[in-house]
């Protein structure tokens, strides 16, 4: 699998457990068509992998079409998406052990 491709399933895959995660340690959902899906899907992993999956066919798309500057800019959104996760853990990890 080429890089860049890589590059989004691997950022995917770090977003759906930070997600996750934060989830499950009280952190809600920013995103509100991402918060849709949970409804529709009936659970957050269900909406989560459904929203990977529209993600990844759209960055299959990008990569075969030779969009390569554009899904390498959204590889740089997802790593910031990612981080942000990790942000935010942190602050609520640390608000938990305050409390």
């Amino acid at each position: 699998m080429p890089g860049l491709l890589a590059q989004f399933a691997y950022l995917q895959l770090l977003d759906l457990l930070t997600t996750l995660t934060n989830l499950a340690s009280g952190v809600g959902e920013a995103n509100p068509m991402i918060r849709s899906l949970f409804v529709i899907a009936g659970s957050a992993l269900g909406g989560l992998l459904a929203a990977k999956a529209v993600a990844l066919g759209l960055a299959l798309h990008c990569w075969r079409g030779r969009r390569l500057r554009l899904l390498g800019r959204v590889n740089l959104f997802y790593a910031g998406l990612v981080a942000w996760n990790l942000v935010a853990l942190l602050v609520q990890t640390l608000e938990s052990a305050h409390a």
